[in-house]
C-alpha cells in the first residue's frame, strides 16, 4: 500500500504542479478566459488514463494463463523503463519546470484554443498513463486489487491537496530535493516490479530458469505474515526468487541507484571573449 501511495503521490504531484503552473500563469497574464480549454485538456487526460487502466484490467482477463503472464511481465518491464526515465527527467528539470511550461503556454496562446487543450492534455496525460501502467503492474504483483488502489487514491488525494496549497502560496518545499528522494524510493519499488515481471515471463515460458531458485526463506519470512505482506506490498519482495530474478534485480538496482544519487556536475560557464583591441594590447 505504501509503494502505491508513493506512486500516486509523486505522479499526482507532478500533474498537480503542471496544472497549477498553467492556471497561475494564465491568471497572472490576464488570460483567465482561457482557463476552460486547459481544464478540458486535463479532463481528457484523466479520462484517457482511466480508460487505459480499464483496458489493461478487462483485456487481460480474457487471455489464457500463459498469455496473461507474458503480457504482465512485458508491461512490468515497460513500466519500470518509463518510471526510470521519469525520475531521471524530473531530477534534471525540476528546477526549470515552471519556465519550460510557461514557454509552451506562450506558444499555445499564440496558436489558439485547440493548442491550449493539447498542451494541458499532453502535460497531464503522460503522468496519467505512467501511473495507470505502473499501478496495474503493482496490483498484478501483489495479487490484491484493493489495498494498492486505496494507497494510490490516497497518494493522489494528497497530491491534489499539496497542489492546491502550492497554488495558494501557503506551502513551499524544495521540489528538487523532494523529487530526488521520492525518486530514489521509486527506483527501489521499480526494482521489485522488474523482478516480478521477470518471474511472469518465466512462468509464461518466455525466459528459462523457473525452477532454479536463488534461495528459499519462506520458513523465516512467511508470505502470509504481516511482515511478509508488508515487504511484498512495498518492495514486491519474494521469499523464493529465481536466480534470474535476483541477477536482474541487482543489475537494475545498483547502477540505477548509483547514477540517480550521484550529484550532477555543474557545467562551467564559458569564459567571456576579450575584444580584439585588448588582446593585441596584452601581447
Amino acid at each position: 500500500m505504501f509503494g502505491n501511495y508513493l506512486i500516486g503521490l509523486r505522479e499526482g504531484l507532478e500533474a498537480s504542479l503542471v496544472v497549477c503552473i498553467l492556471i497561475a500563469y494564465l491568471v497572472k497574464t490576464g488570460n483567465r478566459s482561457r482557463l476552460a480549454p486547459v481544464w478540458t485538456g486535463v479532463a481528457l487526460a484523466v479520462a484517457l488514463s482511466l480508460a487505459f487502466g480499464a483496458l489493461l484490467q478487462f483485456g487481460s482477463s480474457t487471455l489464457t494463463f500463459q498469455a496473461q503472464e507474458i503480457l504482465g511481465g512485458t508491461l512490468s518491464v515497460l513500466s519500470v523503463g518509463l518510471v526510470t526515465w521519469m525520475v531521471f527527467w524530473m531530477r534534471r528539470t525540476a528546477r526549470h519546470l515552471k519556465s519550460e511550461l510557461q514557454g509552451r503556454l506562450d506558444a499555445a496562446l499564440a496558436l489558439g484554443i485547440g493548442a491550449l487543450v493539447i498542451t494541458s492534455f499532453f502535460a497531464v496525460g503522460r503522468e496519467g498513463l505512467e501511473t495507470s501502467l505502473f499501478l496495474w503492474t503493482a496490483v498484478q504483483a501483489s495479487g490484491d486489487g484493493v489495498r494498492p488502489l486505496v494507497g494510490a487514491l490516497l497518494g493522489l488525494a494528497t497530491s491534489v491537496v499539496l497542489g492546491w496549497l502550492f497554488y495558494q502560496g501557503t506551502l513551499r518545499i524544495n521540489l528538487a530535493k523532494f523529487f530526488r528522494w521520492t525518486g530514489a524510493m521509486l527506483v527501489l519499488v521499480a526494482a521489485g516490479v522488474l523482478a516480478y515481471g521477470i518471474h511472469d515471463l518465466q512462468e509464461g515460458d518466455l525466459l528459462p530458469g523457473l525452477r532454479s531458485l536463488a534461495f528459499d526463506i519462506s520458513g523465516t519470512i512467511a508470505p502470509d505474515s504481516w511482515y511478509g505482506t508488508l515487504l511484498k506490498g512495498v518492495f514486491n519482495f519474494q521469499p523464493d526468487p529465481t536466480v534470474l530474478q535476483v541477477v536482474v534485480w541487482l543489475l537494475y538496482l545498483v547502477p540505477v541507484t548509483t547514477l540517480f544519487l550521484t550529484p550532477e556536475r555543474s557545467r562551467p560557464l564559458p569564459r567571456p571573449r576579450r575584444p580584439a583591441a585588448e588582446q593585441q594590447a596584452g601581447r
